[in-house]
């Protein structure tokens, strides 16, 4: 299968990324299984984007007016999409040179939707890109691959994910309707009841949030996504076997340990005067810890794991302010979020 072209259209949504689109093109351009087309969206940046594009010898929509959200500047594309397949690739984001060629190979049922792949940053060096690279760690090596096993995958990434166009076209591509339009499209193909994928051999590097500013905005985005699809799924997702597992034990979870973050153990170490109640803030550490060692040892990353593991447990804390913020003001005060700001 290598070196041959797929019938793949490849969508790159892009908004002010003349800094990092030449590196993700050159991505897929090496792949081991080309695409038949290449299509950057620019989404009425203002810098370059475009013209470092044009020059990559790729093809460029420029879109009229900012669409408002990536899932926007995807569908600008999709309308124009006719290849039995389509990859959504972020314009911050390179692949492993066979991920095209590993993600094809979800397809051969031909019951199968989408697929994604192994997600991790390219970049590993302050507080926040630590945090997060030992939150996809635990993510891609422990729970991904159990909702894979249930065929129940939570999220096709919205990052890199490899779609059938037809299901794609007939969903009338990517939803709009929310901040997570991945979660959104993901569960909406699993009521339909389409295969969802997850190839870990296909791998990814994002570039994630280097500092507090771009990370609050991601992570607002992400966490009123989540309640917003809660909100609008969850009498589908019941119906649906193992995802409504799936989704019952995040959204508990995400309630209940955030409750215990930011209240109950910061209250009862002042209440019974014991500072060693703050060390419940890491009482899972050996569990999260496991399985991120073993896959730490598999890329010969160990010394990134131990030094990145402490900033995981800082990220947490400023995940539980964020979902129980999402939480409080989309379903308490029902206020929307409607603005798509860029975290990256």
């Amino acid at each position: 299968m290598k070196n041959q072209i797929s019938d793949l259209t490849v969508i790159v949504p892009a908004y002010n990324e003349e800094k990092s689109i030449l590196d993700t093109l050159e991505s897929i351009k090496n792949q081991t299984v080309k695409p038949k087309k290449i299509i950057v969206v620019d989404d009425h940046s203002t810098d370059r984007t475009a013209e470092v594009a044009r020059k990559a010898g790729v093809t460029v929509f420029e879109t009229p007016i900012n669409t408002g959200s990536k899932a926007g500047a995807q569908n600008y594309a999709l309308r124009q999409t006719t290849t039995k397949f389509v990859m959504a690739l972020d314009a911050d984001t390179t692949m492993d040179r066979y991920a095209v060629e590993k993600l094809l190979e979800a397809f051969k049922d031909e019951n199968t939707a989408a697929a994604c792949g192994f997600v991790i940053p390219r970049f590993v060096n302050t507080i926040w890109e630590r945090g997060r690279y030992i939150e996809y760690l635990i993510a891609f090596t422990y729970y991904k691959p159990i909702q894979e096993y249930f065929g129940k995958p939570l999220i096709s990434s919205g990052c890199f994910s490899m779609y059938r166009t037809r299901f794609l076209k007939e969903s009338n591509g990517w939803p709009t309707r929310t901040m997570a339009e991945d979660m959104d499209l993901t569960w909406s193909f699993h009521k339909k009841k389409f295969n969802v994928r997850f190839i870990p051999e296909a791998v990814c590097y994002p570039i994630e949030p280097q500092n507090f500013t771009f990370m609050k905005k991601q992570l607002i985005r992400w966490s009123h996504g989540f309640v917003q699809n809660l909100m609008l799924h969850w009498k589908d997702v019941l119906a649906v076997p193992y995802l409504n597992f799936i989704i019952a034990v995040m959204t508990w979870d995400s309630i209940v340990a955030s409750i215990m973050y930011l209240f109950v153990i910061p209250i009862f170490s002042v209440i019974f005067k014991s500072p060693y109640l703050l060390l419940l803030f890491i009482i899972d550490a050996p569990i999260v810890f496991i399985p991120v060692f073993l896959r730490g040892l598999k890329r010969k990353e160990l010394l990134k794991v131990v030094f990145s593991f402490p900033s995981f447990f800082i990220l947490r804390i400023v995940n539980a302010i964020f979902i129980m913020e999402a939480y409080w003001t989309e379903i308490i005060l029902k206020k929307r979020l409607t603005q798509y700001e860029k975290g990256h």
